[in-house]
C-alpha cells in the first residue's frame, strides 16, 4: 500500500475515533485559500481542488480568496468556511479567539518525511547585503500580520539575534507588503531591501527549494532565484495545518479528510498546485502540534496589551 493511502487510511480513522456521528447533509462547501499569489492565481491553483470535493460531495463548492489572511481567519471564525489550510500562527488565533470554530486534521509532508518549514529572509545579490548586519537602515518587508513565517517567528527570533524589529532602531523602515508574493516581487524589483517568505528549505535555491512561496514565485516567472540571495532563516516552523470546521458533518470530514491525504496519490498534478510545490504526502496532524505556537502568539499578544 502507498504511503499516501496509508495516511488516507489513518486520517479517517483519526475522525472515526475521535468525532461524534451527526447528520450529514449540507447545501455547499466552502474553501479558504490564504493570502500569498494574487487572488486569480490562488483560485486557479485550488480550481482542481474545489472540482474534486464538489464532485465528492455533490453539492456546490465554492474558493474565497480574501485580500489579507485575516479574511479566511474571520470566515473560519464566522462559520463562513468549511475548510482552509492555515499557517500555524492563523490557526493559534482562530483558536484562541475560538478553540472550538475549527480542529487541524492534515499535515503537508516534505519530500524528506519532514513537515517542517523555515522563514527565509532574502535580499537582491546586487544589493550587497549578505546578512542582517548589512540591512542597517534599510527597509525590511513583512507579508501579513496573522502570517507565521511572514511575521510572527521573524518578529520573535530577529530581535533575540539582537537587531530591533521597532521601524527606525536598527532597520530603516518596517513594513507589511500584503503577502508573500507581494514581498518576493518587492525585493526583486528593488522596491524594499530585504524581505521575509517562507520555504521548505529542502533542494535547490536556484529553483525555489522544492516547495512553498519561493518555488511557487519561480515556477509562475515572477522571479530569478539566481538574482536573489539568503540572508537569513529561522528554526524550523511547524508546517500550518489543513483545518475544518467542527461542526461539519461528521460523514463530510471523513469524506473531504480521506480525499485531502489521498490527493498527491490520486491527483499529483492537483497536489502540487494546491500545496505550493513538491510535497511526498498529506498526514493526519492534532492540536499538540501546534500548542507552541499558540503559547507564543499568546504571549505576543499579551506584550502588545
Amino acid at each position: 500500500m502507498k504511503l499516501t493511502h496509508l495516511l488516507a487510511a489513518a486520517a479517517v480513522a483519526v475522525f472515526a475515533t475521535h468525532t461524534a456521528m451527526a447528520d450529514d447533509k449540507i447545501k455547499e462547501f466552502r474553501i479558504g485559500i490564504l493570502g500569498g499569489e494574487n487572488a486569480s492565481d490562488r483560485l486557479r491553483s485550488n480550481e482542481c481542488l474545489r472540482a474534486r470535493t464538489e464532485k465528492l460531495l455533490g453539492v456546490p463548492t465554492k474558493l474565497f480568496a480574501p485580500a489579507d489572511y485575516n479574511g479566511v481567519i474571520e470566515g473560519l471564525l464566522g462559520g463562513n468556511l468549511d475548510l482552509a489550510w492555515l499557517g500555524a500562527s492563523g490557526y493559534a488565533k482562530v483558536y484562541l479567539t475560538n478553540p472550538d470554530a475549527v480542529e487541524p486534521v492534515l499535515v503537508k509532508i516534505n519530500t524528506d518525511g519532514s513537515y517542517g518549514y523555515y522563514s527565509i529572509g532574502f535580499a537582491r545579490v546586487d544589493s550587497g547585503i549578505k546578512t542582517l548586519d548589512d540591512m542597517k537602515g534599510k527597509k525590511f518587508g513583512f507579508g501579513d500580520p496573522n502570517s507565521t513565517s511572514g511575521y510572527l517567528i521573524p518578529s520573535i527570533e530577529i530581535p533575540q539575534k539582537g537587531y530591533s524589529m521597532k521601524p527606525g532602531e536598527y532597520f530603516g523602515d518596517v513594513v507589511f507588503t500584503g503577502g508573500h508574493e507581494q514581498t518576493i516581487v518587492a525585493v526583486s524589483n528593488g522596491d524594499i531591501d530585504g524581505g521575509v517568505t517562507w520555504a521548505d528549505g529542502i533542494g535547490n535555491w536556484e529553483d525555489g527549494y522544492n516547495s512553498a512561496a519561493l518555488r511557487q514565485a519561480a515556477d509562475a516567472g515572477l522571479v530569478d532565484m539566481t538574482n536573489l540571495r539568503k540572508i537569513w532563516q529561522s528554526n524550523v516552523i511547524p508546517e500550518g495545518p489543513i483545518v475544518l470546521r467542527k461542526t461539519l458533518p461528521t460523514k463530510v470530514k471523513l469524506q473531504v479528510t480521506g480525499m485531502m491525504a489521498s490527493l498527491e496519490s490520486m491527483d499529483p498534478e492537483c497536489a502540487y498546485t494546491v500545496m505550493a510545490g513538491k510535497v511526498k504526502g498529506i498526514a493526519p496532524i492534532s492540536h499538540e502540534a501546534y500548542e507552541a505556537i499558540i503559547e507564543a502568539r499568546r504571549l505576543k499578544s499579551k506584550k502588545k496589551n
